[in-house]
Protein backbone atom coordinates (compact mmCIF):
# COMPACT_ATOMS: atom_id res chain seq x y z
CA UNK A 1 0.00 0.00 0.00
CA UNK A 2 1.25 3.67 -1.24
CA UNK A 3 0.86 6.64 1.55
CA UNK A 4 -0.14 9.44 -0.22
CA UNK A 5 0.39 12.81 1.95
CA UNK A 6 -1.77 15.85 1.44
CA UNK A 7 0.12 18.79 3.93
CA UNK A 8 -2.52 21.48 4.32
CA UNK A 9 -4.64 20.97 1.55
CA UNK A 10 -7.01 24.01 0.27
CA UNK A 11 -8.95 22.57 -2.80
CA UNK A 12 -11.85 20.05 -1.50
CA UNK A 13 -12.31 19.06 -4.87
CA UNK A 14 -8.77 17.72 -5.57
CA UNK A 15 -9.20 16.59 -2.16
CA UNK A 16 -11.99 14.37 -2.90
CA UNK A 17 -10.90 13.33 -6.68
CA UNK A 18 -7.49 11.87 -4.82
CA UNK A 19 -9.66 10.32 -2.37
CA UNK A 20 -10.97 8.63 -5.09
CA UNK A 21 -7.75 8.07 -6.52
CA UNK A 22 -6.56 6.14 -3.28
CA UNK A 23 -9.74 3.80 -2.82
CA UNK A 24 -8.95 2.63 -6.43
CA UNK A 25 -5.16 2.40 -6.32
CA UNK A 26 -5.87 0.63 -2.44
CA UNK A 27 -3.72 3.47 -1.09
CA UNK A 28 -3.81 5.29 2.31
CA UNK A 29 -4.48 8.78 2.05
CA UNK A 30 -3.20 11.06 5.14
CA UNK A 31 -4.32 14.56 5.43
CA UNK A 32 -2.58 17.38 7.48
CA UNK A 33 -4.15 20.27 8.79
CA UNK A 34 -4.98 23.25 8.41
CA UNK A 35 -7.41 22.66 5.28
CA UNK A 36 -8.78 24.98 3.79
CA UNK A 37 -12.18 23.63 3.87
CA UNK A 38 -14.58 21.27 5.80
CA UNK A 39 -14.07 17.46 5.62
CA UNK A 40 -17.62 17.30 4.92
CA UNK A 41 -18.06 19.96 2.39
CA UNK A 42 -20.14 18.96 -0.22
CA UNK A 43 -17.45 19.60 -3.05
CA UNK A 44 -15.19 16.75 -1.13
CA UNK A 45 -18.09 14.30 -1.30
CA UNK A 46 -18.90 15.46 -5.28
CA UNK A 47 -15.40 14.40 -6.25
CA UNK A 48 -15.08 11.33 -4.37
CA UNK A 49 -18.48 10.13 -4.73
CA UNK A 50 -19.66 7.29 -3.15
CA UNK A 51 -16.21 6.36 -2.32
CA UNK A 52 -15.33 8.38 0.15
CA UNK A 53 -16.75 5.64 2.60
CA UNK A 54 -14.16 2.90 1.45
CA UNK A 55 -10.86 5.62 1.59
CA UNK A 56 -8.55 4.03 4.48
CA UNK A 57 -7.73 7.68 5.61
CA UNK A 58 -6.28 9.46 8.52
CA UNK A 59 -5.69 12.92 9.94
CA UNK A 60 -2.75 14.74 11.86
CA UNK A 61 -2.90 17.97 13.71
CA UNK A 62 -0.26 19.20 12.05
CA UNK A 63 2.97 17.77 10.30
CA UNK A 64 5.03 17.05 13.55
CA UNK A 65 2.22 14.47 14.66
CA UNK A 66 2.50 12.71 10.99
CA UNK A 67 6.34 12.35 11.06
CA UNK A 68 6.01 10.47 14.38
CA UNK A 69 4.05 7.80 13.07
CA UNK A 70 6.63 6.93 10.10
CA UNK A 71 9.00 3.89 10.47
CA UNK A 72 11.08 4.86 8.05
CA UNK A 73 12.10 8.28 7.01
CA UNK A 74 14.15 7.00 4.36
CA UNK A 75 10.80 5.99 2.50
CA UNK A 76 9.49 9.87 2.26
CA UNK A 77 9.00 11.45 -0.92
CA UNK A 78 8.23 15.17 -1.56
CA UNK A 79 6.88 16.54 -4.58
CA UNK A 80 8.70 19.61 -5.59
CA UNK A 81 8.72 22.46 -8.49
CA UNK A 82 12.13 22.73 -7.62
CA UNK A 83 13.73 19.28 -6.85
CA UNK A 84 16.14 18.20 -9.16
CA UNK A 85 15.10 14.77 -9.98
CA UNK A 86 12.49 13.10 -11.42
CA UNK A 87 9.90 11.02 -9.59
CA UNK A 88 10.38 8.98 -13.17
CA UNK A 89 14.13 8.35 -11.88
CA UNK A 90 13.06 6.80 -8.50
CA UNK A 91 12.82 3.45 -7.22
CA UNK A 92 9.14 2.72 -5.36
CA UNK A 93 8.53 0.39 -3.01
CA UNK A 94 5.08 -1.13 -0.80
CA UNK A 95 4.95 1.16 1.83
CA UNK A 96 6.01 4.62 0.55
CA UNK A 97 5.17 7.99 1.58
CA UNK A 98 4.19 10.79 -1.03
CA UNK A 99 4.55 13.99 0.00
CA UNK A 100 2.25 16.72 -1.41
CA UNK A 101 2.16 20.02 -0.54
CA UNK A 102 -0.58 22.79 -0.97
CA UNK A 103 -2.02 23.58 -3.97
CA UNK A 104 -1.19 27.68 -3.84
CA UNK A 105 2.29 27.11 -2.86
CA UNK A 106 3.65 23.39 -2.57
CA UNK A 107 5.85 22.10 0.44
CA UNK A 108 6.98 24.86 2.46
CA UNK A 109 10.80 25.33 3.82
CA UNK A 110 10.36 23.69 7.17
CA UNK A 111 9.06 20.48 5.77
CA UNK A 112 11.25 19.88 2.61
CA UNK A 113 14.10 20.39 5.19
CA UNK A 114 13.02 17.55 7.39
CA UNK A 115 13.49 14.88 4.42
CA UNK A 116 16.39 13.92 2.11
CA UNK A 117 13.61 12.65 -0.88
CA UNK A 118 12.85 15.65 -2.81
CA UNK A 119 10.92 14.58 -6.61
CA UNK A 120 10.00 16.80 -9.38
CA UNK A 121 7.66 15.86 -11.92
CA UNK A 122 9.18 16.93 -15.56
CA UNK A 123 6.89 19.58 -16.78
CA UNK A 124 6.76 22.54 -20.00
CA UNK A 125 8.52 25.95 -18.94
CA UNK A 126 4.93 27.12 -20.14
CA UNK A 127 3.60 25.81 -16.92
CA UNK A 128 4.68 26.44 -13.43
CA UNK A 129 3.10 23.24 -12.01
CA UNK A 130 0.21 20.62 -12.50
CA UNK A 131 -2.77 20.22 -10.31
CA UNK A 132 -2.53 18.51 -7.39
CA UNK A 133 -4.87 15.67 -8.42
CA UNK A 134 -3.22 15.08 -11.32
CA UNK A 135 0.60 15.13 -9.78
CA UNK A 136 -0.77 12.77 -7.06
CA UNK A 137 -2.01 10.60 -10.72
CA UNK A 138 1.16 11.09 -12.20
CA UNK A 139 3.73 10.07 -9.73
CA UNK A 140 1.05 7.12 -7.84
CA UNK A 141 0.54 5.76 -11.43
CA UNK A 142 4.19 5.21 -11.86
CA UNK A 143 5.08 4.11 -8.21
CA UNK A 144 2.02 1.03 -8.83
CA UNK A 145 3.69 0.45 -12.21
CA UNK A 146 6.93 -0.79 -10.50
CA UNK A 147 5.06 -2.55 -7.66
CA UNK A 148 2.46 -3.99 -9.10
CA UNK A 149 -1.40 -3.43 -8.88
CA UNK A 150 -2.12 -5.96 -7.13
CA UNK A 151 -6.66 -5.75 -7.10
Amino acid sequence: MLNIVLVEPEIPNNTGNIGRLCVGTESKLHLIHPFGFVINDKNLKRSGLDYWVHLDVSEYANVDEWIQQIPDKSRVFLMSSHAEKSYLDTDFQDGDWLVFGKESVGLNEDVLSRFDNHLTIPMSNLIRSFNIANSVAFVVGEAKRQIGLKV
